[in-house]
């Protein structure tokens, strides 16, 4: 028997991230490396920055420590959170996720891909480290 998020998650159509790259951070195609259709890798540059440069420069906030609570909401469940209500506030937001979904190989709670509206997807790609080693390194 699937659960809300799960029926959430894939009733939910994802948007190519190579279309939000584009149309809502603004990066050219040569800043970024796609990986499938809804994941990528921003190309670590000095001079990657929104093609267009008729506005002002951005802001970043860095969520870098936090200690999760009981239910295993950390750093991740805390940007998706910031984003989440950035977005909602009219601020054009974006987070970046570096290996989400390591707290299930030290042994702690947590999925690190959020729950009901507020999700990270592909869940299944995250939670099974399709997108990276880090958990062969950590463990």
């Amino acid at each position: 028997m699937k659960n809300v998020d799960q029926t959430i998650a894939e009733t939910t159509e994802l948007k190519p991230i190579q279309e939000i790259l584009q149309d809502t951070v603004g990066l050219s195609t040569e800043n970024f490396t796609t990986y499938g259709n809804f994941k990528a890798k921003v190309l670590s540059r000095r001079n990657v920055r929104s093609d267009s440069n008729s506005g002002p420069s951005g802001k970043v906030v860095l969520v870098t420590g936090v200690s999760p609570t009981a239910a295993g909401e950390g750093k991740t469940t805390t940007t998706i959170g910031l984003t989440d209500a950035l977005s909602h506030l009219g601020v054009r937001a974006t987070a970046a996720l570096r290996e989400p979904s390591l707290g299930p190989c030290f042994g702690v709670k947590g999925g690190a891909h959020g729950g009901g509206y507020s999700q990270v997807a592909p869940a299944q790609e995250i939670n099974l480290h399709l997108n990276a080693d880090q958990h062969a390194i950590t463990t």
